[in-house]
C-alpha cells in the first residue's frame, strides 16, 4: 500500500433544496477541486445531501471522478463518498474505475480540514 498527501482547493456551487418534508431537506450540490502534491489533478463531485431539523445533524452521498497523474502516472479514477456530520467521512476508490496508468488503482482517501486549509491523504494499491 503506498501512501501520499497534498493538498487541495475546492470551490461548492449549491442548488437551493429541491425536497422539504417537516424540516428534513434534500438538495444537490457539486464541488471542483484541484489537487496539488503526488496528486496533480481536478475533480468534479457530485453531492446528494440531507439536512435535519436537529443542530449539527446531516448526511451525504456523491461521487468524484478525478482527472490527472498521480506520482506520475496519468489517468482517472472515482471515489465514493459516504459522510455523516456525526459518525465521519467514509472515501472509497470505486473498484474498476481507474483508466489510463492508474488502471487497477484501489483504495482509500481521507480529507482534513485545518486552519481554513484542505488537505488529502491516498493509500492506495495498483494491480
Amino acid at each position: 500500500m503506498t501512501v501520499v498527501r497534498g493538498t487541495f482547493h475546492v470551490e461548492m456551487i449549491a442548488e437551493p433544496a429541491f425536497d422539504d418534508v417537516e424540516g428534513v431537506t434534500l438538495s444537490r450540490a457539486r464541488f471542483d477541486k484541484r489537487f496539488e502534491g503526488p496528486l496533480e489533478a481536478t475533480s468534479e463531485v457530485h453531492m446528494l445531501a440531507v439536512r435535519t431539523p436537529v443542530e449539527g445533524s446531516g448526511s451525504y452521498v456523491a461521487v468524484e471522478r478525478i482527472s490527472g497523474t498521480l506520482e506520475g502516472r496519468k489517468g482517472t479514477f472515482v471515489v465514493l463518498h459516504t459522510g455523516f456530520m456525526r459518525a465521519g467521512l467514509d472515501l472509497t476508490i470505486a473498484h474498476d474505475s481507474g483508466t489510463g496508468e492508474l488502471k487497477g488503482i484501489g483504495g482509500k482517501l481521507q480529507i482534513e480540514v485545518k486552519d481554513g486549509q484542505h488537505f488529502y491523504e491516498i493509500a492506495y494499491d495498483l494491480e
